[in-house]
């Protein structure tokens, strides 16, 4: 079932979400294994929304990519504050 995961990283800037985001993208071989990502700036910090196939590969990616590269150089900050939610409705009707 999909998996919906957000992070909120309180105080990062979009240059910062930028130089982990690449960093990241690196580190995964040049393709991360989302299905859909979307980031940007919100009251505070950078929201970062992304859908993977499943609970176990968002975990995974997390665990194994993410997390070991922290803290990044110029990168976001601190640990993230994280959500997540197997994914109810995957598509819009109409």
């Amino acid at each position: 079932m999909p998996y919906l995961l957000t992070h909120f990283w309180p105080g990062g800037t979009e240059k910062q979400y930028r130089v982990t985001l690449d960093k990241v993208t690196k580190a995964a071989g040049g393709a991360r294994p989302e299905l859909f990502h979307a980031g940007g700036a919100t009251d505070g910090g950078i929201l970062i929304v992304a859908v993977y196939e499943s609970k176990e590969v968002s975990e995974q990616f997390v665990a194994e990519t993410l997390m070991p590269l922290l803290p990044i150089e110029g990168g976001l900050v601190g640990p993230p504050q994280e959500r997540g939610a197997e994914v109810v409705i995957d598509t819009l009707p109409g």
